[in-house]
């Protein structure tokens, strides 16, 4: 068994890629492949934030593992991701020995991911609920990996949870007197058009780097480049399940929902993908609410955007979920009468000095 580091050699680009195809179902691939060369190729709009080494691991000529190491300047641990492995221990235990000690070696005295180069790509670990299609924007692996990495030294640092909400009945209230009074205080809370889309990317870029800026593993990044990782967002998301609030014209909170596409917007390089996120589109079979935060000075404003998408939820007649929140926020909370099961996931960490 060998690890190697690359660089721009193509036949190691092509097998880091190729990796998951091997290890997924097709509808379980959860990999954009064009936006994975773009960062392995250090041609991606947040490459100039940080160094990638990339590694695979070999047996014989057969790739069975693979990872990359991020590194800030800024930061004392390197962030392991884009991490693959067959269900093997000994490959496993080859493959993080290898990870620690090159970040060691960097003087680096701790890992922590798993996590895909930036917070603005994809971080955290999936434990549970394999069983189900993995949903637009889930951080989605095998079951056996929180196994291996628990068995190689990390322990869990933080912990997540999406929750999966059923469809709320026509004649039900949902924080309708939340909304009502935030509206009579003088709110406007409204679904943006879809020509407004720049402007409203920009008051989502204020308010996201003020308020997620405490969150795990989170880097600033300049408008220009948030705006280029995000602009495909236009072509995919329905604009009624978009809101924003606004208080004396400044935006000072959003809730971000996507249709739940699966995969295929991750690979729409088949022409057969792209058909059916237009589909989607048009007839969402639910809803994926991924993105939401309120201005600290608006307390409460938080259960009047909600009551807003609920009511567009009633309207549809579609269940949803609520993506990704981390423990201790009230937004695991939010809607709990209507939550059928949560998803859970985790962020890792491991100390090299031990």
């Amino acid at each position: 068994m060998k690890c190697i580091r690359f660089g721009q050699e193509k036949e190691y680009i092509k097998d880091f890629i190729g990796l998951p195809k091997t290890l997924y179902a097709k509808e379980t691939n959860m990999e954009n492949p064009k936006e994975t060369e773009r960062l392995l190729r250090e041609e991606h709009p947040l490459s100039k934030y940080f160094t990638l080494h990339k590694f695979l691991i070999y047996e014989g000529k057969k790739a069975v593992g693979r990872f990359a190491l991020t590194t800030y300047p800024e930061d004392d641990t390197a962030y392991i991701g884009f991490f693959e492995c067959i269900n093997d221990n000994r490959t496993a235990e080859f493959l993080f020995r290898e990870a620690g000690r090159y970040a060691k070696a960097l003087g680096y005295h701790s890992l922590t991911g798993p996590v895909d180069a930036s917070f603005w790509i994809k971080y955290r670990l999936k434990s549970n609920l394999f069983d189900k299609k993995p949903y637009t924007g889930e951080p989605y692996n095998k079951d056996y990996y929180l196994k291996l990495f628990l068995d190689n030294g990390f322990w869990v640092s933080h912990h997540y949870t999406s929750n999966d909400y059923n469809r709320v009945e026509a004649a039900e209230p949902l924080y309708d007197d939340r909304y009502s009074a935030f509206v009579e205080k003088g709110y406007e809370i409204l679904s943006p058009d879809i020509r407004d889309f720049d402007k409203v990317m920009g008051e989502l870029y204020g308010l996201i780097t003020e308020l997620y800026s405490d969150f795990p593993v989170y880097k600033a990044v300049s408008y220009e480049d948030f705006a280029a990782v995000f602009s495909d967002y236009r072509y995919i998301l329905n604009m009624s399940m978009v809101k924003m609030a606004y208080y004396e014209g400044k935006a000072v909170g959003f809730f971000v929902s996507v249709p739940d596409y699966g995969n295929r917007v991750y690979h729409l390089g088949k022409v057969g993908n792209l058909l059916k996120v237009f589909a989607v589109k048009k007839r969402p079979g639910r809803y994926v609410m991924l993105y939401m935060g309120v201005h600290k000075d608006h307390r409460g404003l938080g259960k009047a955007l909600v009551g807003s998408i609920m009511e567009e939820l009633r309207t549809s007649g579609l269940p949803s979920i609520g993506a990704l929140a981390r423990d201790g926020k009230i937004t695991q909370k939010y809607g709990e009468e209507h939550i059928e099961q949560r998803y859970e996931y985790v962020l890792l960490k491991k100390d090299l000095d031990e």
